[in-house]
């Protein structure tokens, strides 16, 4: 298929905004701290922009003839992030946030958009564009909040 190389690539992509939002719910739930309130705030609303994002994803795999990963096993195979490992402190889960994320944009401006760029498939660099400036916009902001710390 001529666009599996980018379908392997969206599905990875997949994979790491399932884990991600899995360590969100983590950190949402268990923060503990002087920012408890701020930081309970902000991962929801983190976990809720990769739920939306999630779905934008495998609808993009389905579009250009792929089938999205759909399994916790295959998510877990495929992601190229580890599970959260913070022990629940702020400064960690913050640290390893930026981590993430950074892991994330970087697979995106040096994979993923020259991948459907290659195949002159706008729609996919547009949605890959779109990720990458939310993405940059959390790290910009966790980095902000990292500096007071």
């Amino acid at each position: 298929m001529d666009n599996q190389k980018l379908i392997n690539f969206l599905n990875q992509t997949l994979s790491n905004y399932f884990v991600m939002y899995v360590k969100l719910h983590r950190y949402h739930w268990f923060i503990q701290g002087r920012h408890f309130f701020q930081l309970h705030g902000v991962f929801e609303d983190m976990y809720n922009t990769m739920a939306e994002d999630l779905d934008e994803i495998a609808e993009r795999v389905l579009m250009i003839d792929g089938k999205p990963l759909a399994t916790m096993t295959k998510y877990i195979k495929e992601t190229t992030l580890a599970e959260a490992t913070a022990d629940d402190k702020e400064d960690e889960i913050t640290a390893q946030l930026v981590e993430d994320y950074q892991q994330i944009i970087t697979e995106i401006k040096e994979e993923g958009i020259p991948l459907a760029a290659d195949r002159n498939d706008e729609p996919t660099v547009d949605l890959l564009v779109t990720l990458q400036s939310k993405l940059e916009k959390y790290v910009w902001m966790l980095q902000a909040y990292r500096a007071y710390e």
